[in-house]
């Protein structure tokens, strides 16, 4: 098992938060980078829309978390309309300084501060799906709905659709 000195109090974190709220310690460590949704989805094995992209924005000073299919991309509009609030873009330190996360290993557990966080609708569809554990290299499995209930996180139509996209 390979530990990242950075990563490791934030893997921790999450792995606190996945059993206090009853969940699975289903952490895994992996050699490469699992930054992105698709060193992810090759890391793991599975498709680039089974990996839980977390991306944060910016509600006034607190944190907004998308939980979104690692295939979409998120309509900042549509998100904010369904929290009540006008989101912006978060910059790395941002992200850092709110959830204790840096961009690549951002968990939809074991914030900081807790954030607003929305669920996208499409990862319902999807069993199982794997999300950021805390750095770079960790993920863990889970399922949309256990994701929805550890996280407190609201279902919703988030993906941004584009004019480009065609029908299937």
């Amino acid at each position: 098992m390979r530990h990242v000195m950075s990563g490791s109090g934030s893997v921790e974190r999450v792995r606190t938060a996945l059993l206090a709220a009853g969940h699975a310690d289903t952490i895994t460590v992996f050699p490469e980078s699992t930054r992105t949704a698709a060193q992810a989805a090759a890391a793991v094995g599975c498709t680039v829309a089974q990996i839980a992209k977390s991306i944060v924005f910016r509600a006034g000073g607190r944190a907004a978390l998308v939980i979104t299919s690692g295939a979409n991309r998120v309509d900042a509009a549509k998100a904010g309309a369904v929290l009540g609030v006008q989101l912006s873009r978060a910059d790395a330190d941002f992200v850092r300084e709110t959830t204790g996360f840096a961009i690549g290993g951002v968990a939809p557990v074991g914030h900081l501060s807790p954030p607003l966080i929305l669920l996208d609708e499409d990862l319902l569809a999807l069993d199982p799906i794997w999300a950021a554990a805390g750095s770079p290299t960790h993920v863990f499995r889970t399922t949309a709905a256990e994701l929805a209930r550890i996280s407190g996180g609201t279902v919703a139509a988030v993906k941004l659709e584009s004019a480009s996209e065609s029908s299937g």
